[in-house]
């Protein structure tokens, strides 16, 4: 497998969770991530900052920079882009990790709450995509990565919270777009997904507490899959809607999927989107809607 040595990546929503662990596994080879967030001073309810995650990635191998970003500002975007080209030369894969989420009823949606999702996950998503494109086009193998689900539309993902899920099917929309409007520049562009759910601060903090951390995977799956994206040939691997154990199993020959549970005597529960014709790998088993509640 290519690794991703001497490589830039530019990382959104990357001070902790998801995005850190995606660094991280670069690093890990020696690349450069340019670390996007908005946390730049400790959090009393999350975990690490801009600059934590910056060092936690120098300490595993790779350069980092740490850059406060909020992606609903086009102008802090083209900075931090000029400033990851000015710090390492390029950029060789963007990563659309930042996302807003909020889990209601239409009727409890506040209007600030719609526009924030909108404006993080599908507007955010394309502002930054559409500024790293000039130096994706010059790059030997470039790759835009979303963190958004398969194009499964059943009402059984929408209804509910249909704001969040319009608001991340929008991520995928543009995946589905930007692959064919970017294939003649040779440039890769896939959506990622995770099977269940992940120990991050949106599990904990939103959705519910320890027992459903306790039932999910590490970020490193998700980090582990984005490594094996990123090593794909951009111009032959393109337009794929991706999730994280199946791609792993089919494309990467993993079979032991047991180092990933935060939990091994827990259940897997299993996250939102993911369509039902996408069998987990064998020996994988998801936790029944019922152990949820």
């Amino acid at each position: 497998m290519a690794d991703l040595k001497g490589k830039t990546l530019l990382i959104t929503g990357a001070s902790r969770g998801i995005g850190l662990a995606i660094g991280l596994r670069a690093a890990h080879d020696g690349a450069n991530v340019a670390v996007l967030a908005k946390t730049a001073e400790p959090h009393p309810k999350l975990e690490g900052t801009i600059h934590t995650a910056a060092k936690a990635i120098e300490d595993a191998g790779g350069k980092a920079l740490a850059l406060q970003c909020d992606i609903r500002d086009e102008g802090q975007i083209q900075s931090a882009v000029a400033k990851t080209v000015e710090a390492f030369g390029g950029i060789d894969i963007c990563v659309n990790n930042a996302s807003a989420i909020s889990l209601s009823k239409l009727a409890d949606t506040e209007p600030k709450r719609i526009d924030l999702m909108f404006a993080i996950n599908a507007r955010g998503t394309m502002l930054v995509t559409k500024a790293c494109l000039q130096h994706l086009k010059v790059a030997s193998n470039p790759h835009v990565l979303m963190l958004s689900p398969p194009l499964d539309m059943k009402p059984q993902w929408f209804s509910g919270n249909v704001a969040y899920s319009i608001a991340k099917y929008g991520m995928s929309l543009a995946v589905l777009g930007l692959a064919d409007e970017l294939k003649s520049d040779g440039i890769a562009v896939n959506a990622l997904w995770p099977r269940t759910t992940i120990a991050t601060a949106a599990i904990e903090n939103i959705l519910g507490g320890d027992k459903l951390m306790r039932m999910s995977r590490k970020p490193d799956i998700l980090a582990d899959a984005a490594h094996l994206i990123f090593s794909q040939k951009a111009r032959e691997f393109s337009g794929n809607f991706l999730i994280d154990d199946t791609f792993l199993n089919q494309n990467g020959g993993v079979t032991d999927f047991e180092a990933y549970k935060v939990d091994p005597s827990m259940p897997l529960a299993p996250d939102f989107f993911v369509p039902e014709d996408v069998r987990p790998p064998k020996g994988v088993q998801i936790a029944p809607i019922s152990m949820l509640r």
